[in-house]
């Protein structure tokens, strides 16, 4: 029966091509509009750590002075002395103390001339914790980060750069004017947002140099990224491990609710503990946020691309409802042959569902129409200068919303004229012939 009801709508569009190609572009426009802003949304504000992001979270602390009292919102940074010593004291079930910076990179081809890599200074959890996957080799270890070895795990970008994509496990990369070692390279990572460090860019790209927190410190590399002082003192970068500052991106993976509680009890008795020998002189309450609830809270996604969703999503419904006038129209125009079908035995509810068989097609096309009015749109959205233009992108499930938004669409704008023109008399509409 839905392939009699198909032909028939098939037919009856190529009947009136006018009316068709309106209704086609009216619903294009809509959700092309729509799924551009949706789509720039979507990867803007996706999961980072799908399936692992709810056993994220952020310790927070707040060392600051008295001077700082009208500030009163929580630090997402820790210090020096703080995070080593949650570091050692190790509650939770992995964490990872780390930094930001950039490395010159010196190749070995002489035909190359050096360049500047984006790097991550960490420790050895980080791996684990964050689960990037390795192409060749592994990640280093806790003995690594204490005895400050010399090693070095780098991306595939810069593996293909200097390597031609070989295994280049045990081959030296030479930054910083020092030789590392090179122990593993990750496939490409590239988490959305860069959660871990929004100082630098909260949809930058992923660093292409990744070395022990204790080496980049012996080393002497270069530091990146926000830094918040306080009090008197140096704040030389010589001088950052006692600087009143803080400078240090802190994460742990806590795998139980036992765990978060118990965590959230060790840091709060931490803190405490800092205010009673005086090193905190305020009386804040320490905190532990969530990866999710911390991404809410820095409004990494602009408030600007939510308003231009609701902006095309109240264009998709202006373009709804033209739609909905040019059917009724459409399908009014039809009487007679409704008529004549109801005469002949048709009952009203197989006429109805031809009649939205015809809509549905007609949001097939729109919706065809409309994914290439969205690519066109999302081309245009990376031509901007922004971290985050470059990651607009329609990915499977986004192409099939856009089909399956489309066709209910049109199905919906199809039940009002549809059910009109069902509603007729039979009698009277064949008199109208």
């Amino acid at each position: 029966m839905f392939a009699y009801y198909l032909e028939l709508a098939v037919l009856g569009l190529a009947r009136s091509k006018a009316l068709t190609v309106l209704m086609v572009v009216a619903i294009a426009l809509g959700i092309g509009a729509s799924m551009t802003t949706l789509t720039v949304l979507h990867v803007m504000s996706g999961d980072p750590l799908p399936g692992r992001s709810g056993s994220i979270y952020m310790p927070r602390l707040d060392p600051r002075g008295l001077d700082h009292a009208e500030n009163r919102d929580m630090p997402i940074q820790v210090s020096w002395t703080d995070g080593m010593q949650m570091l050692r004291e190790h509650r939770a079930d992995r964490q990872a103390l780390m930094v930001g910076g950039t490395v010159p990179v010196q190749p070995d081809d002489p035909g190359m001339d050096p360049f500047f890599e984006k790097a991550r200074y960490t420790t050895a959890d980080f791996f684990p914790m964050f689960q990037p996957r390795f192409r060749y080799g592994h990640a280093w270890s806790a003995a690594d980060d204490e005895s400050r070895a010399r090693v070095v795990v780098i991306g595939s970008e810069l593996n293909d750069r200097l390597f031609a994509g070989a295994d280049s496990v045990g081959r030296t990369l030479r930054a910083n004017g020092a030789d590392l070692r090179i122990i593993g390279v990750l496939e490409p990572w590239h988490p959305v947002p860069h959660f871990y460090d929004i100082y630098t860019g909260s949809y930058s790209g992923s660093e292409a140099v990744f070395v022990p927190l204790s080496t980049y410190r012996a080393l002497a590399m270069t530091r990146a990224g926000g830094i918040s002082c306080w009090g008197e003192g140096s704040t030389a970068e010589a001088d950052m491990e006692r600087a009143s500052c803080t400078w240090l991106q802190y994460w742990v993976q806590i795998d139980s609710v036992e765990g978060v509680a118990a965590y959230r009890r060790y840091l709060d008795g931490y803190a405490r503990e800092q205010q009673r020998s005086g090193r905190f002189a305020r009386p804040v309450p320490a905190q532990l946020t969530g990866l999710m609830d911390f991404l809410d809270e820095q409004k990494v996604v602009p408030s600007d691309v939510r308003l231009q969703v609701w902006l095309a999503l109240g264009f998709f419904v202006v373009c709804l409802v033209n739609t909905v006038g040019l059917m009724l129209a459409r399908f009014m125009r039809r009487s007679g042959e409704v008529g004549v079908r109801r005469a002949l035995g048709a009952s009203r509810g197989s006429v109805f569902a031809q009649l939205l068989t015809e809509a549905g097609l007609i949001g097939v096309a729109g919706g065809l129409g409309g994914l290439l009015l969205a690519a066109a749109g999302l081309a245009m959205v990376r031509m901007q200068p922004h971290d985050s233009a470059r990651l607009a992108h329609m990915d499977a499930p986004m192409l099939a919303a856009t089909l399956v938004l489309s066709v209910l669409a049109a199905l919906v704008a199809g039940l009002l004229p549809a059910w009109r023109a069902c509603s007729v008399t039979p009698g009277l509409q064949l008199k109208s012939q």
